[in-house]
């Protein structure tokens, strides 16, 4: 027993060790050219951030239950539309910069030189990053409009883990293949968030938003792309790192699986009247659903507003 009892503060310290002695080593393969950039000194305040949003998910339910809803309808088509706008930059600076620059859609390395056009690629990918955190604020929203049916696992996994990992992709791999999935993400955040902004603008639009299940039908699509390009990569032994192109192949499964099981449940399974306020999980963020029970009224108030508008 005094061995084990020895033994185990040795052993803890040499896991302790290693584990540093990989972190210094990862340190000495980064992307210097971003070292200097917002958020990208040290993986902490990212951290904190995520934390701090996991932190607002559990509690801000909590505050909000004795209170009523916010009416946020010019902020949320502000918000809405401005996420239409950074989404757009970002698509629009990683086509043309990549175009420009040659890039390969089937195997493209990581350049870490000073080229303007590589310059411009790392940058459009920092804003992407940014931008999921920019995202935490759609759960904010449903949390101070008491939409807490909205704030589904998905939801939260969905914004938690893009935020926090994107991290790890600009510190290491700001260019090369981390285009390509950046890229189609954010043509389909310019499509999503035009949906959400338009159904913040009120009930007189909704005739137009018939298309949301496509919406979910894109992103699905954009998983499996994502996952064959990845695994084609690895087939041809493109020079990215490794272990980074496995991750994302196990994390866009996670989500075929989460979207998957939300579109069914949605769109296949038998609609029954008294969860149709629920039904609305994972894909509808800052737009006006239907109330889900006789609490979230915002809707009927905004209704009855619309005349006299």
């Amino acid at each position: 027993m005094g061995h084990s009892a020895a033994g185990e503060p040795g052993l803890i310290a040499n896991v302790v060790n290693d584990t540093l002695e990989f972190y210094r080593w990862t340190w000495t393969i980064r992307d210097k050219r971003v070292d200097d950039w917002p958020l990208m000194q040290s993986p902490f305040p990212t951290l904190a951030i995520s934390t701090l949003y996991l932190l607002t998910v559990w509690l801000g339910p909590k505050w909000m239950k004795t209170r009523e809803p916010f009416q946020f309808r010019s902020l949320l088509i502000f918000y809405n539309f401005g996420m239409v706008l950074l989404n757009f930059y970002i698509f629009k600076e990683l086509l043309l910069a990549s175009k420009a620059r040659g890039y390969s859609y089937i195997c493209q390395s990581v350049d870490y030189s000073d080229n303007e056009y590589e310059v411009r690629i790392a940058g459009a990918l920092w804003w992407y990053f940014v931008s999921k955190g920019i995202e935490y604020l759609d759960t904010v929203f449903f949390i101070l409009r008491k939409k807490f049916n909205q704030i589904s696992f998905l939801h939260v996994y969905h914004h938690y883990t893009m935020f926090t990992l994107w991290w790890i992709g600009i510190k290491w791999v700001a260019g090369g293949q981390a285009f390509f999935g950046a890229q189609i993400n954010a043509f389909i955040h310019v499509i999503m968030y035009m949906y959400y902004g338009l159904a913040a603008c009120g009930p007189k639009f909704h005739k137009y938003l018939w298309w949301k299940r496509y919406l979910t039908i894109m992103q699905l699509i954009q998983f499996h792309v994502t996952i064959g390009h990845t695994a084609m990569s690895i087939y041809i032994d493109c020079p990215f790192p490794k272990w980074m192109h496995w991750g994302v192949i196990f994390y866009a499964s996670t989500f075929i699986i989460l979207f998957g099981n939300f579109y069914y449940r949605t769109y296949k399974m038998p609609k029954q009247p008294v969860k149709n306020g629920k039904i609305t999980n994972g894909v509808v963020a800052n737009g006006i659903s239907k109330p889900e029970n006789g609490l979230v009224v915002e809707n009927g108030k905004k209704q009855k507003k619309a005349k006299g508008e």
